[in-house]
């Protein structure tokens, strides 16, 4: 998009009015913002169905991003059915045109077998080359394959560089791992600081499953983190 366009921040539906303007013109970037936005309902009234078709009509002029958001709908049924496999050729498309969103995406559906036949080697490879770009979940996932010895040779060192990879890059997930990784090597107060990271931004799912492991931890300062966080997500 170009230049001079007020910010979502300031003026909300001055922003959409302007993004619509643009898309409407044929700008693709616009298109695609355009969609983000009426897919998540900021600005203007969310409406995942028509949000598709913006995203449909920015694909169609091969914008990276577009295509990997028409195959998140069509995974999640955001504004369509659920279709899987044209979930993972649009993934495809995405991870073709380089996009680190695009590989990520493709390799969670290969490593599952969804919409796909299972390929482990494959989604490895997407992984990698996520993370080559600085994909901060392709990197975690790169270190539970190294740390597993799924389709690589097991190696805990290499695992443990690249959940630290991962949890300096952002995401949860690694942090939560290399944190764990570090209280498994006696080093609890690096791992605390790590630890309180991840379940500040940590999904409501991920952090159900987390509080009875950091429960049962031998150290006491990640047990009552653990109690902490589990009654301030307590309703009652």
């Amino acid at each position: 998009m170009q230049s001079g366009q007020p910010e979502i921040a300031d003026n909300p539906r001055a922003y959409v009015r302007w993004v619509m303007h643009a898309a409407q013109l044929g700008d693709v970037d616009a298109q695609a913002t355009l969609a983000q936005l009426l897919l998540d309902g900021r600005g203007v009234q969310k409406d995942a169905t028509l949000a598709l078709s913006w995203f449909r009509i920015a694909a169609r002029q091969r914008h990276p991003m577009a295509i990997n958001m028409v195959g998140r709908c069509l995974e999640n049924g955001w504004g369509c059915a659920i279709d899987l496999a044209d979930a993972a050729q649009h993934y495809r498309q995405a991870a073709d045109l380089g996009l680190d969103w695009g590989l990520y995406n493709y390799g969670q559906l290969l490593s599952r077998g969804r919409g796909v036949g299972q390929d482990l080697v494959a989604a490895y490879e997407q992984f990698r080359l996520a993370a080559a770009k600085g994909h901060a979940k392709s990197m975690n996932l790169l270190g539970r394959f190294h740390h597993e010895g799924v389709v690589v040779p097991q190696d805990v060192p290499l695992a443990r560089q690249w959940y630290l990879r991962a949890a300096e890059a952002g995401d949860f997930r690694g942090q939560y791992n290399h944190a764990a990784e570090l209280a498994q090597a006696g080093d609890e107060q690096q791992a605390c600081m790590w630890l309180e990271r991840a379940l500040k931004t940590a999904t409501p799912g991920f952090l159900e499953a987390a509080y009875p492991v950091l429960l049962a931890s031998a150290s006491s300062a990640i047990r009552e983190m653990g109690l902490r966080y589990q009654q301030q997500s307590d309703p009652q």
